[in-house]
């Protein structure tokens, strides 16, 4: 097998209508998209190539001149941050030789955080859009070549200009920001809660139908920074015993799912006030939509309560997102009043 980070061979570029349509990279990182079953073995491993995968998307060179790259090979559990970090720098490269968009595929597992990793990076006009599958190619109905295929053609449109990450599946164009994984195993597993997709694939063509207010992109931290941010759950009869163990353990930062609008426990929220003064703490709901409050309930561990602790409410961002925003900041050197401002920033809807 050639070495990841290859240019494959591409197969789809017959014809003399190729040399003047849009040119597209794709880039492959692995995922159940890219997965098959090896003989005298059960389940499926990652194996495909990305010039495999754009061989087996019919009507692909009536959309785009498509370049393909294999990255990694990898499903997405073992997904890396600094293997996104060479993504980033990869779907940068190919749009400032020419290329009108970038796509990247991988797994679905961890496909609403990378995306919205990326997007707090991507600086370019030109798209980023990620995509995966939901069933492999050897399953009946594999769901991976009609992503493919809308992906190109959502990198491709002029519409998509300015655009920024999105995630394409299912022929619907979600916002990085938004995007989460809501079933484990349906094709439409994808969607934004709360605000909808940004769009949908009609025919072929991109149909913008919502909006998404992007923040001006972060820096990408120097390749030496390190920053370790918690990820917990409120549940019924917490008591702030796992967020102690973390702060034991010397973590950088706390992201709280907290219930509803941002709340936690009395005894809990005592933690919290022990936590602010060593580390930033984020409390974002954990319901899977909608935002946090600030002022609307009083009681200990309300909103209201963990923000006068010294809290900070994540907004319409998820745990997961929120975990990622605040990682980035801590590695860029953010002071907290910066983070909680960044935070009010990238937290609207």
């Amino acid at each position: 097998m050639p070495p990841d980070n290859a240019r494959d061979e591409q197969r789809c570029r017959p014809g003399t209508r190729v040399a003047a349509m849009p040119e597209v990279a794709v880039g492959s990182l692995g995922g159940t998209i890219t997965m098959t079953s090896r003989p005298g073995e059960a389940g499926v491993v990652p194996g495909l190539r990305a010039d495999d995968l754009m061989a087996a998307v019919p009507g692909l060179d009536a959309v785009a001149q498509v370049r393909a790259t294999t990255l990694r090979t990898v499903p997405g559990a073992s997904l890396t941050f600094p293997d996104m970090l060479d993504a980033l720098r990869w779907a940068r490269e190919e749009v400032d030789s020419g290329a009108v968009g970038a796509v990247l595929v991988q797994g679905t597992d961890t496909l609403e955080e990378t995306a919205y990793l990326l997007d707090l990076f991507w600086d370019r006009p030109q798209p980023l859009v990620l995509t995966g599958a939901m069933r492999s190619p050897q399953q009946a109905g594999a769901d991976g070549p009609a992503n493919l295929l809308a992906s190109v053609a959502t990198a491709a449109a002029p519409v998509a200009a300015g655009i920024g990450g999105v995630v394409v599946l299912n022929d619907e164009v979600h916002a990085a920001a938004r995007v989460r994984k809501t079933d484990a195993t349906a094709v439409h597993a994808f969607a934004s809660p709360g605000t909808g997709p940004l769009g949908r694939l009609v025919e072929g063509d991109l149909v913008l139908t919502g909006r998404t207010d992007r923040a001006e992109p972060l820096p990408v931290p120097a390749a030496e920074a390190e920053a370790r941010v918690a990820l917990l759950e409120s549940h019924l009869g917490d008591d702030g015993g796992l967020l102690r163990l973390v702060l034991d353990a010397a973590y950088d930062g706390v992201v709280l799912g907290a219930f509803g609008v941002g709340h936690v426990s009395a005894i809990a929220a005592e933690v919290v006030s022990e936590a602010v003064r060593q580390v930033p703490v984020v409390v974002a709901s954990r319901t899977g939509t909608g935002s946090t409050l600030a002022s609307t309930y009083g009681f200990p561990g309300s909103e209201s309560d963990l923000l006068r602790r010294g809290a900070v409410m994540a907004g319409w961002l998820d745990p997961r997102k929120a975990r990622l925003l605040l990682t980035v900041l801590l590695m860029l050197g953010y002071a907290d009043s910066d983070i909680a401002a960044e935070f009010a920033r990238r937290g609207r809807p």
